[in-house]
């Protein structure tokens, strides 16, 4: 090969060498088990993935969960409990009988790839702050000693109090009181390549400012902008800016190339009366909006085009969590495993989903209606039919289908919880009898709406028993009941100052394509040509 070629295929390879194609962000989800009414793991990890969920955060090293992924390809990030930190930094010892025991029997098969040290550790009432670097570091030794230090990475999740302030952003800091742990934990962070981790809650500041802070803003939804007067930037959102916030802090410590990962994010469907702003409808809106958000057009107004890594908080309602209402309603399913709403984790979505004017387009025969006021049992005024599961059907079947109708199908299923007027008897036939007939009804009653794969009827006799009320479709006879559930109206896409995802990161990788292929193209012509 002549030297001429030689030099010309070394400056096509150092031009593309600095051409970065960008990272892809990722979407995981926080499996959270603080309730004594969940399914299995393995009926978790079946679930997530169906889902097509790729990344798993769980708050501990339980071992039937770890061996419920085994062999999925499901990235898990394990939690070492607040409660474990004094004995994981006192001694080398009981750091290595944790990894011995509930790591390496698991690895790789159960893809382990970080451990997040302690939670919140500074909002903990047993102040552990002190006790969280000793125990990263001898996690570190241990993982070192069986060459896992490179493969698993180390950090700990932090609350957004960890600042003194948080707006304007580009004024963010850290507290003081907090910086004689921070800085030794961040130096530590940088030298292994770990991310800082950070739990971000625009519900909160909502919920606990509304008077300042608008609900269009927490939910993505927001027509105006909130202006950084010191840096000209524009927000749109308060997830940008809480993010925003985080990055001028660690530029301020001179932590400027610390990755941050946001490893809880997410919305209640339901709180205490206070709590207005906890509903399904916000819950998805949020979920829905951030994740098109992280999917589709990452970055922040301050690092535009970053990639950002979310975990949305939570799978499931939890019900042992201590606190208002609100703390045991975070999930995005029942813990039967039917969904609180029907959420799109993709993020393919073009537009960003709102509560205030809503209606998805199910993928049943018929489109469901808007919020129309429903009438519930029965009465006169016309032939009247309902919509019930065979009892010829599998119970598998019967399972499949009342999964697509309380989750794509929109259909709120919360009568047949627990402790609520249609969950008796606890059957997947009585549960998907109910789910079946709602749809049916929202969708107008038609013969079509009333399929589900073969394994529905209909009837002409009402199904309701007792307080457990089936509803049926408004007629003029001016019948009027309650229903045992909460209807709500259904989710639909709205036009929006923010309907279209920004276009600079696609147009960013646009770009590195193009700038490639001419650089390629001519390269090779003269490759060939002088070869």
């Amino acid at each position: 090969m002549s030297e001429r070629l030689k030099l010309i295929l070394w400056i096509c390879l150092s031009i593309l060498a600095f051409l970065d194609f960008g990272a892809a962000s990722k979407i995981g989800i926080c499996y959270g088990r603080n309730a004594d009414n969940l399914p299995t793991p393995n009926k978790v990890s079946e679930l997530i993935q169906h889902l097509n969920i790729k990344f798993v955060r769980i708050y501990d090293a339980n071992i039937d969960v770890l061996k419920a992924f085994a062999n999925t390809g499901i990235e898990l990030m394990i939690g070492v409990p607040n409660a474990d930190l004094l004995a994981f930094a006192q001694f080398q010892s009981n750091v290595d009988t944790w990894l011995h025991n509930n790591i390496l029997p698991y690895y790789p098969t159960t893809k382990i790839t970080s451990i997040s040290v302690g939670l919140e550790v500074t909002e903990a009432p047993d102040n552990a702050t002190g006790l969280l670097l000793p125990a990263m570091r001898n996690i570190h030794t241990a993982l070192k000693k069986s060459g896992l230090d490179k493969k698993i990475k180390i950090s700990s999740s932090h609350s957004l109090a960890v600042l003194s302030r948080s707006f304007p952003p580009s004024s963010a800091t850290f507290s003081k009181k907090h910086l004689p742990f921070l800085k030794p934990m961040l130096e530590f962070l940088v030298e292994n390549e770990s991310p800082f981790m950070i739990d971000l809650y625009p519900y909160y500041a909502y919920r606990d400012s509304s008077e300042k802070v608008q609900l269009e803003y927490a939910l993505f939804e927001s027509s105006s902008q909130v202006v950084d007067s010191a840096t000209g930037l524009l927000y749109s959102n308060m997830f940008d800016a809480q993010l925003d916030a985080i990055y001028f802090a660690l530029t301020a410590m001179n932590f400027k190339t610390v990755k941050v990962m946001v490893t809880e994010s997410g919305w209640p469907s339901r709180g205490s009366p206070k709590e207005t702003a906890a509903t399904p409808d916000n819950a998805l809106a949020y979920n829905t909006n951030l994740i098109r958000h992280v999917v589709g057009d990452p970055g922040t107004p301050a690092k535009p085009g970053e990639e950002i890594d979310v975990y949305l908080f939570s799978l499931f309602n939890e019900n042992r969590k201590p606190g208002i209402e609100s703390e045991r309603n975070w999930g995005m399913f029942y813990a039967n495993g039917t969904s609180v709403y029907a959420l799109d984790f993709t993020g393919e979505s073009s537009v960003p989903v709102s509560p205030s004017n809503s209606s998805t387009t199910s993928p049943g025969p018929s489109s469901s209606p808007g919020n129309s006021t429903v009438i519930i049992g029965g009465g006169g005024g016309g032939a009247r039919k309902w919509c019930v599961a065979s009892s010829q059907a599998s119970v598998t079947e019967l399972q499949t289908a009342l999964d697509w109708a309380c989750g794509p199908g929109s259909v709120d299923c919360s009568a047949v919880q627990p402790d609520q007027p249609c969950f008796e008897p606890d059957t997947v036939l009585s549960h998907a009898s109910y789910a079946f007939n709602t749809y049916y009804q929202q969708s107008g009653a038609n013969s079509s709406d009333c399929s589900f794969g073969g394994v529905s009827v209909e009837v002409d006799k009402d199904p309701s028993y007792g307080n457990c009320l089936y509803m049926i479709a408004p007629s003029t006879d001016g019948m009027n009941r309650t229903m045992a559930g909460n209807i709500t109206g259904n989710i639909t896409a709205i036009d929006s100052p923010m309907a279209s995802p920004s276009s600079s990161s696609d147009g960013y990788r646009q770009m590195v394509v193009s700038v490639a292929a001419s650089v390629l193209l001519p390269c090779f012509v003269i490759s060939l040509s002088l070869w």
